[in-house]
């Protein structure tokens, strides 16, 4: 078994280390969280005080953090991953940042001596919890196939998306996909209650016909027809709107870069952006659709 170094303890990050533990690994972890950290003390994990002492000696790390500019400055940074950790290091990011600076954080790990990967991942807490997640990986062959013996202890679908960068490539255009549709199947049922239409009879119709996705049968934005879905738990997280909005901004970022037109992107931004704006960050995505009704 490894010794694993984890970085970013939090509602992803948490679960994801509990699972590297219920495999047997030896985790060493840190956080700024007191409450994350305790978690992770209560799971069987070793609390460090500092990412140099997390990091030293371990043959893999994983992080999960907030946004690239953490991810810089917990690689690069004083007594960061890439100055700490010993050469030929296996590092994992699982945070969802800028392909940018993924790339960078790359370049900077393999003049360190140290392989890296890029894996986001998809699936939310329920799937970090349920060690589900699909993890979208970006880095050299190699470094994918060293990542995947622990990747398999976190997640159920873990795919190879090219080189560095390319794991968060794969993860924005995923989200921009589900940004975009989650607003057009929201939009539908909108319409289907002024029409009176009722919610299970389009929902018995369009799951089996062409407006057939995943924002439909899998987390329908109504009350009903998916039982597991959080409309029928008043919207209550598995993803936030503003972790929704945080990866439609990227997605634009990315496309303004590469000279990529994405119109219905930059419009499902816009729109999750007023219904975060309106003091609805913390509802899960799905809630947009009390937004299109007026109601937030």
């Amino acid at each position: 078994m490894a010794t694993i170094g984890f970085i970013g303890l939090g509602n992803m990050g948490g679960p994801m280390a509990a699972n590297l533990l219920k495999a047997g690994h030896r985790v060493r972890g840190f956080d700024l969280s007191e409450v994350a950290t305790a978690r992770f003390q209560d799971a069987g994990g070793t609390v460090c005080g500092t990412i140099a002492e997390a990091v030293s000696g371990a043959e893999v790390v994983v992080t999960m953090l907030p946004a690239g500019r953490h991810v810089e400055a917990v690689y690069a940074g004083e007594g960061g991953i890439l100055s700490s950790a010993a050469p030929e290091t296996l590092l994992i990011d699982s945070s969802t940042i800028d392909v940018a600076t993924a790339r960078k954080v790359a370049a900077a790990a393999e003049a360190a001596g140290m392989t890296m990967i890029d894996a986001p991942v998809s699936g939310g807490v329920g799937g970090a919890t349920a060690g589900t997640l699909t993890f979208m990986v970006g880095g050299p062959e190699a470094a994918f196939a060293a990542a995947k013996p622990y990747l398999e202890k976190m997640g159920r679908t873990i795919v190879h998306a090219g080189g560095p960068g390319n794991g968060q490539a794969a993860k924005i255009c995923n989200n921009l996909i589900l940004g975009i549709s989650m607003i057009g199947v929201s939009e539908a049922f909108v319409l289907a209650e002024k029409l009176g239409l009722d919610h299970q009879k389009l929902f018995d119709i369009a799951s089996t016909a062409s407006g057939q996705c995943w924002s439909l049968t899998t987390y329908c934005p109504v009350p009903g027809p998916v039982p597991s879905s959080p409309a029928n738990r008043d919207y209550q997280p598995g993803f936030t709107a503003a972790m929704m909005l945080k990866d439609l901004k990227l997605a634009q970022e990315a496309a303004n870069a590469s000279g990529a037109t994405t119109p219905l992107g930059a419009e499902a931004a816009q729109i999750y952006s007023l219904f975060a704006g309106a003091g609805h960050g913390e509802v899960d995505f799905s809630g947009i659709i009390r937004f299109l009704r007026g109601q937030g």
